[in-house]
């Protein structure tokens, strides 16, 4: 992942609406779902939605996948594990034998 596409998902799940609409379809697993599931889940009006959506679609988030006269939509879970990456590579100096495994409990990792 280069820059101009971590800024693209970073922007993108920037948004509360969008963020949930993200983490719902990765609940959902590579079933994924069609928007009007999206929209009765999440409380979206449907031209609310089609917006995030987009926005979504276009940072490489999601995957539309039109059936019939319906579009069923799946997380693209590869995006976001390039974008972590993207993100961790130069922990520690690129040096991942420094960069300790969490200890127990929230936010005591030695590193990164």
């Amino acid at each position: 992942m280069d820059t101009t596409a971590a800024l693209a998902a970073l922007s993108a799940l920037a948004q509360p609406h969008r963020l949930a609409i993200y983490r719902w379809l990765l609940e959902r697993g590579p079933e994924g779902a069609f928007a009007g599931e999206i929209a009765d889940q999440l409380g979206l009006p449907a031209t609310t939605q089609s917006f995030h959506l987009k926005a979504l679609q276009q940072a490489g988030l999601i995957r539309p996948e039109p059936q019939g006269r319906h579009i069923r939509y799946r997380a693209e879970v590869d995006t976001v594990r390039g974008l972590v990456a993207y993100l961790t590579d130069t922990c520690c100096g690129g040096d991942p034998a420094r960069c300790l495994p969490p200890a127990p409990g929230p936010s005591k990792q030695a590193c990164c």
